[in-house]
C-alpha cells in the first residue's frame, strides 16, 4: 500500500473539520498514554526524596535516580525512532505501555530492599527499564499522532497536553495522600495497575499504520539549523521541569513547613496552567504558522525569568513567599507551553523543507529525536539540580537552571533574525531575476 494512501483520508477530514474513526481512536490511545505515564511519573515528587533519604540516599543520588530515567529514555528513543517502521508503531506503543505498568508496580516494592547500596541500585535498575518502556510508547505515539493529523499536529498535541497536565496534576496529590494513608507501596501498585488496564484498550482501538523504511538518518536531520535550535530548546525546557522533581518538594517543606499531602497541591500550579493553555496555543500554532517563532521566543524568555524568580534568586533580595512561589509556577507553566507547543511542527516543517520524505519513517525520526532531546534535558535537570541544591541552595540552583532557557532565547533571536534576512535576500534576488527576464523578453520581441 502506498504511504500516501493512509494520509489522504485524514487530510480530507481535516479540511472538512470532521474526525475520522481512526483519528478518534488515535486521540483516545494517545490520551490514555499521556495521562497514565504522567501520573506514574509525577507521583514520585512529593514523597520519594524524603523516603530515599531515609534509605541512605543523598541529594545527588536522588537527582541521579530521577535523571537516569531520562538517560535511558534518550538512548531508547533514538534507537526506536530509527526502527519504528520495522518494529511496528502499534506494537511498540502497546509493548511499552505494558512494560511501564509492570515496573511501576515493582518500584512500589523497593522499600522492602535493604537500606543503602542495594536500595539505590534497585532504584536505578527499575527506573531504567521504565525509561525504555516509556521511550517506546511515547516515540510511537508522536509518530502515530503526526500520521493521523498531518495538517493539525500542534492542535492535536496541544489538546492531548490536557491529559498530560491532568496526569501531572493528579499524580502528586494522589501520590501524597495514598502515601500518607497507606504507606510507600500503595501509590505505585494502584497506579501501575491503572496503566496495565490501558493495555487491552489500546490493543483493541489503536489503528495500525503501515509504511516503508526511509533513506534519511538522525544525523541528516540534526544537521538542519532549525532542528538544532529546536533540539536545544526542548532539552532546556525539559531540564527546567526535571530540575523541580528532586528539589522543589524539599524546598517547599523546609521553607513553608507544608505537610507531604499539601506539597502535592503546590505542583498543581504549573501543571494546570500548562495543560489549560496548551490547546489554545496549539490551535494558534496551526492556524498562524508565522506566529510560531514569536510564541517560541517569548516562551523561552518567560521561562528563564520564572526560574530567576522561583526562589527568588538572592540578587533580587525578595523574601520567599508561598503565594509568590505558586504564582511563578503558574506563569512558568504558561511560558513552557508557549515555547514547547510550536517545537514539533517547526521540526516537521524544517524536515520537509530540506527534502525529507513524507511518511512514518520521517515521523519516527522526528518523534525519536524530540523524545530523545526531551529525555536529555530530563537527565540534566534532576542530576544538575540535585547537585546544585546540595552544594548551594534552591534559590541559587533555580537561578542557574534559568540560564538554559535564557540561552535558548538568545539563540532563537539570532536564528530567526538570520532566517528573515536570508528570506528577504532570496526574495530580492528573485525579483531581480524576474525583472531581467522580462527585459530580455521585451528586447527579443522588438
Amino acid at each position: 500500500m502506498p504511504e500516501n494512501a493512509d494520509i489522504m483520508p485524514e487530510q480530507n477530514s481535516n479540511s472538512g473539520r470532521r474526525l475520522t474513526r481512526n483519528q478518534v481512536f488515535t486521540l483516545i490511545s494517545a490520551a490514555s498514554l499521556n495521562f497514565s505515564s504522567m501520573i506514574c511519573y509525577s507521583i514520585l515528587g512529593p514523597f520519594f526524596p524524603q523516603e530515599a533519604m531515609k534509605k541512605g540516599a543523598s541529594n545527588t543520588i536522588i537527582g541521579l535516580i530521577f535523571g537516569c530515567f531520562a538517560l535511558f529514555n534518550f538512548l531508547s528513543s533514538l534507537i526506536l525512532g530509527k526502527y519504528i517502521v520495522q518494529i511496528g508503531a502499534k506494537y511498540m506503543f502497546v509493548a511499552g505501555l505494558f512494560a511501564s505498568g509492570v515496573v511501576t508496580i515493582l518500584f512500589g516494592l523497593l522499600d522492602k530492599t535493604p537500606d543503602g547500596t542495594i536500595f539505590i541500585v534497585m532504584c536505578f535498575v527499575v527506573r531504567s527499564i521504565d525509561a525504555v518502556a516509556f521511550g517506546a510508547s511515547i516515540t510511537a505515539s508522536y509518530s502515530i499522532l503526526a500520521k493521523a493529523f498531518p495538517n493539525n499536529i500542534a492542535t492535536a498535541m496541544g489538546c492531548l497536553e490536557i491529559f498530560s497536565g491532568l496526569g501531572l496534576v493528579l499524580g502528586p496529590p494522589i501520590g501524597g495522600i495514598l502515601y500518607q494513608t497507606f504507606g510507600y507501596e500503595v501509590p505505585f501498585i494502584a497506579l501501575g495497575s491503572v496503566v496495565l488496564l490501558m493495555v487491552p484498550l489500546n490493543i483493541f482501538i489503536l489503528p495500525q499504520y503501515e509504511s516503508l523504511p526511509g533513506k534519511d538518518s538522525f544525523w541528516t536531520l540534526v544537521k538542519v539549523p532549525k532542528v538544532m535550535l529546536m533540539c536545544f530548546s526542548i532539552a532546556a525546557l525539559s531540564a527546567s521541569l526535571g530540575f523541580l522533581d528532586p528539589t522543589m518538594s524539599l524546598f517547599v517543606t523546609e521553607t513553608f513547613n507544608l505537610e507531604v499531602g499539601y506539597v502535592g497541591l503546590v505542583f498543581l500550579g504549573l501543571a494546570l496552567s500548562y495543560s489549560i493553555s496548551s490547546p489554545l496555543l496549539g490551535f494558534i500554532s496551526d492556524k498562524k504558522p508565522a506566529l510560531r517563532k514569536w510564541l517560541f521566543i517569548v516562551g523561552n524568555l518567560g521561562t528563564a525569568l520564572c526560574f530567576f524568580m522561583l526562589g527568588p534568586a538572592p540578587i533580587f533580595h525578595i523574601e520567599s513567599k508561598l503565594w509568590l512561589f505558586v504564582f511563578v509556577l503558574v506563569l512558568d507553566g504558561f511560558c513552557i507551553g508557549l515555547s514547547g507547543i510550536p517545537v514539533y511542527p517547526e521540526m516537521l516543517s524544517a524536515a520537509y523543507e530540506n527534502g525529507f520524505e513524507e511518511g512514518l519513517s520521517t515521523l519516527g525520526l522526528i518523534s525519536g529525536l524530540f523524545a530523545a532531546m526531551w529525555s536529555a534535558g530530563a537527565f540534566i535537570g534532576p542530576t544538575l539540580g540535585g547537585f546544585l541544591n546540595e552544594k548551594l541552595n534552591f534559590k541559587w540552583a533555580a537561578a542557574c537552571q534559568g540560564l538554559l532557557p535564557l540561552v535558548s532565547f538568545v539563540l532563537s533571536l539570532i536564528f530567526y533574525t538570520w532566517e528573515a534576512h536570508k528570506r528577504k535576500k532570496r526574495s530580492r534576488s528573485m525579483e531581480i531575476n524576474s525583472t531581467v527576464q522580462e527585459r530580455e523578453h521585451l528586447l527579443q520581441e522588438t
